[in-house]
């Protein structure tokens, strides 16, 4: 790889962990903005789940008022919840529809996979950087060799079989 392309390489790999890792922090950034908005107009009922898998659940419950609201986006925090499941929900009393979460649960839940992301990307491509910067070492050695045979015109000096001049 000659250095050009490898330079084009390491800052593709920079500017793809660095995406990586704001892509991450804005996630935590918007769990937080989300338990705030909840937070300002918490209002908590039981809520019944109506569908659920590792990443999404669907929930209906009935406000104070006695409207049913069926949030547009799911659940916030929906792991381990099973379908028919009651459980209890904190939810923005002035959007109802909007947002909702099992109570007890807050973006705390969110550190951990966003700093997974963060760290195993930059491993990644830690590992990436290290193939490329060898790429690049062994071609400069190949490069030296070459040279090295071009000067001696492809034969091998014995240093034993040379004389030393007095």
């Amino acid at each position: 790889m000659n250095p050009t392309a490898q330079r084009i390489v390491q800052i593709a790999l920079l500017v793809v962990g660095t995406t990586l890792t704001l892509m991450a922090c804005f996630l935590f950034v918007g769990c937080v903005k989300n338990d705030h908005q909840i937070n300002a107009h918490k209002a908590t009922t039981v809520a019944e789940v109506s569908s659920a898998d590792r990443r999404h659940a669907a929930v209906g419950f009935f406000t104070a008022d006695g409207k049913f609201h069926n949030p547009q986006l799911g659940l916030l925090y929906p792991t381990d919840l099973a379908v028919g499941q009651r459980i209890s929900v904190d939810y923005d009393a002035s959007n109802p529809d909007g947002l909702a979460r099992p109570t007890g649960r807050s973006a705390k839940i969110a550190i951990i996979p966003c700093l997974s992301v963060i760290v195993g990307s930059w491993a990644v491509i830690a590992l990436l950087m290290v193939v490329v910067a060898e790429a690049g070492r062994r071609r400069i050695r190949a490069d030296a060799a070459r040279l090295d045979d071009a000067e001696t015109g492809g034969e091998s000096v014995d240093e034993k079989a040379v004389e030393p001049r007095v």
